[in-house]
């Protein structure tokens, strides 16, 4: 039962949850309670439902739930939660976005001197790869069978079973493996290479730098697999080609490693290496000016609230009820629209907002460190936040549903987890 818990769990993060796990992502006891006193309060007096069975509904509700979460964390980055701190997240700048990214996570009041630094990359932090051997595209001289094989990774084992037929060329069997690894969404990548009319299947592990304490991010084996062996000697999938290595580079002229090309600094930045450094060119990261960071984190919470518009219009020819979710966010930023124009932004028909931003930046440029102009923008960030985390509560609320009875009023009792029928969706395949 752990085993499926845990491949439910993965399977959860890597399809729906934000790529960007932030603090807002914790919470505390009592917002926890809070959060499920909401529930039985809402569910009081919601009518009983027939369960959605059909996937793309399901998809589409989770998706829902994940992305209101995300327009909340961003609209807390910026300051949000607090009633004066919307718009006072300081915002890093690099002098080269190429090589080094990033984004200052610390404090928002600073004292002494600005933190800034020096980083030249020398090597990138890189995955485990493992490539098979080239074979021509011929049958294969393996005998026609039910192949299996195993492959390690984060502790737990993965079985994969596949079928040889005859005629089936080495090719044919390496992009059925290909495609068989990627699906199963194990934290592996599976892909083809070919080089003079030869074919061999390669396998890099999602994650970087030298394993704590392993030898190996993955292995694979057919030595103890329940189906026929022999599949991993013939196309040589257990030969490791490129180890994994760690991430080097110079921190204001000290040398520095990393397991992952994403970490951070200091507890002020969060940094992301992309590209070695030229030669004795390093990179210097620091906080941009307040009218800089003011006009980020606007256009942050644009950029977070047009994703939302268009993962709602996405499902538009499939969910019915998605335009109504469109409405209701757009009408929010209808209700400000004059406003929002004169800072230099525009609601567009389909309820996407469109920035000037030179307007925007001279907007900003004005106000200084008073922002008691962007009051109308603080109000309109109050409402999403509202907005979003109503949709988070009960994304079933925009899906299509089929009433079964409605509940008797005065007489009825709590029953918690109809808004959470999206999180028994995940477990349908598994349980």
């Amino acid at each position: 039962m752990s085993a499926i818990m845990n491949t439910v769990y993965n399977n959860y993060l890597t399809t729906y949850a934000s790529r960007q796990i932030t603090k807002y992502d914790t919470h505390k006891k009592s917002e926890l309670r809070s959060v499920y006193n909401s529930i039985v309060k809402l569910n009081k007096d919601t009518p009983w439902y027939l369960p959605t069975t059909n996937k793309d509904t399901q998809h589409y509700a989770v998706d829902l739930k994940e992305n209101a979460r995300e327009l909340h964390n961003t609209i807390a980055q910026i300051g949000g939660l607090e009633t004066d701190g919307l718009f006072r997240k300081k915002s890093a700048y690099s002098t080269d976005d190429d090589i080094v990214e990033a984004s200052y996570i610390g404090s928002d009041t600073t004292t002494g001197a600005s933190p800034e630094f020096d980083i030249e990359v020398k090597q990138l932090a890189t995955p485990q790869e493992n490539l098979g051997y080239f074979l021509p595209d011929l049958a294969t001289t393996l005998a026609p069978a039910t192949y299996s094989f195993d492959i390690a990774i984060n502790d737990m084992n993965y079985e994969f079973q596949f079928n040889i037929g005859e005629g089936d060329t080495n090719r044919q069997i390496t992009e059925r493996l290909s495609r068989l690894i990627n699906n199963a969404d194990i934290g592996i990548t599976a892909d083809v290479m070919e080089s003079d009319s030869r074919y061999a299947l390669r396998l890099t592990s999602d994650a970087t730098g030298v394993p704590n304490g392993k030898a190996y991010h993955f292995q694979v084996s057919d030595d103890h697999t329940s189906k026929t062996s022999g599949v991993v000697d013939y196309l040589g999938l257990n030969y490791v080609s490129r180890p994994a290595g760690n991430a080097r580079f110079f921190l204001n002229g000290e040398e520095r490693t990393a397991s992952s090309n994403h970490f951070t600094i200091g507890k002020l930045f969060d940094v992301q290496l992309k590209a070695v450094s030229p030669e004795d060119q390093p990179t210097h990261v620091g906080l941009k000016t307040d009218t800089e960071s003011i006009t980020d984190n606007i256009i942050q919470l644009v950029g977070s609230y047009n994703e939302f518009i268009k993962t709602a219009s996405s499902y538009l020819e499939t969910q019915s009820r998605s335009k109504q979710l469109i409405h209701e966010f757009s009408s929010i930023a209808s209700h400000y629209g004059t406003s929002l124009e004169n800072m230099g932004m525009h609601l567009q028909e389909d309820g996407i907002l469109s920035v000037n931003d030179e307007k925007l930046r001279q907007t900003a440029a004005e106000s200084g460190n008073d922002l008691s102009g962007f009051n109308v923008l603080k109000e309109f960030s109050s409402s999403l936040l509202h907005k979003s985390d109503q949709v988070a509560l009960n994304p079933m609320n925009y899906v299509d549903k089929k009433i079964v009875a409605y509940k008797n009023p005065g007489h009825n009792f709590a029953s918690p987890y109809i808004t959470s029928a999206y999180s028994g969706m995940m477990f349908n395949s598994y349980c």
